[in-house]
């Protein structure tokens, strides 16, 4: 796909962060779009930025992880907008915690979404995107789809599982011959509300109330660079796009040392154990 221009996308998580930028973005470059989030206030509040822009934009309440619902939006796009030729399956959500302390209840909230959503949204508008005879699909994985951490093996899991989903999808589509491009995108540490709004199960040691502030600390890149820098990996057809130069120091350490970097970040992982083990000892 040369231009977005007079294109017409749908996103998910659009209410804010990366989804919101990316909205905003292809709205200035004259895209059409197809906004969906489970915050109707943010969901308005993106609709309202990309209408300036003087494209078509259509909104709808929707959470990714109902298969019915993705499905019949779906079609609501394409009817209302006349085709669909970008699909961004941004949507996602956080959790902290332990696999010890992890209840099956929290993984299957955390799958559902950030893992079962992006099947969903692939599968509900691959149809749409061959009867428009061009388009892309973007899947949203994380640096954490490329190492894991300590506290975010739900994340990892439903993250490495989108990688692995899409480069499958983008093979499947070039044996075909088929002018659909797939990208995964691995974001690094994107300055949005994902860890503020993350889920989490404290545990003395590993999980504090202050987990999520001093992990957002960690993130350097604004969701405007993130929405530009897919824009670019669209346009050029990329298999996949690092987001961030942490993105790209984490790929290239796993690249390097496929498992010796497991042994550094435990390392640094024991080190902040002992010292929230004593700074929440009620006796020091």
């Amino acid at each position: 796909m040369k231009s977005v221009k007079g294109r017409v996308a749908a996103i998910t998580g659009a209410g804010s962060g990366i989804g919101r930028a990316t909205a905003e973005l292809l709205a200035r470059n004259g895209c059409h779009v197809a906004l969906s989030d489970v915050n109707e206030q943010g969901l308005a509040e993106t609709a309202e930025k990309c209408r300036g822009h003087g494209v078509r934009v259509h909104t709808a309440r929707v959470d990714v992880a109902n298969r019915e619902a993705m499905h019949a939006w779906a079609g609501d796009v394409a009817r209302e907008l006349g085709a669909v030729h970008l699909v961004i399956n941004n949507a996602g959500v956080a959790l902290g915690a332990t696999i010890e302390d992890t209840r099956y209840e929290d993984f299957e909230w955390l799958m559902n979404i950030n893992f079962w959503g992006v099947v969903h949204g692939t599968k509900a508008f691959l149809p749409h995107l061959k009867a428009a005879g061009e388009g892309h699909i973007v899947n949203v994985s994380s640096v954490f789809g490329i190492i894991a951490v300590p506290t975010q093996a739900a994340y990892n899991a439903a993250k490495f599982a989108v990688k692995g989903f899409t480069e499958a999808l983008r093979q499947e589509l070039e044996v075909e011959g088929l002018p659909i491009g797939v990208t995964c995108v691995h974001p690094g540490g994107i300055k949005t509300n994902i860890a503020r709004n993350s889920r989490s199960i404290p545990r003395r040691g590993w999980v504090g109330p202050n987990s999520s502030a001093d992990f957002e600390k960690l993130f350097a890149t604004t969701p405007e660079r993130a929405a530009s820098d897919i824009r670019s990996a669209i346009l050029k057809n990329r298999r996949r796009q690092l987001i961030g130069s942490d993105a790209v120091v984490v790929d290239l350490l796993q690249r390097l040392m496929p498992t010796l970097y497991q042994r550094l970040l435990v390392a640094g992982a024991r080190r902040r154990w002992r010292k929230m083990m004593l700074s929440e000892d009620p006796s020091s």
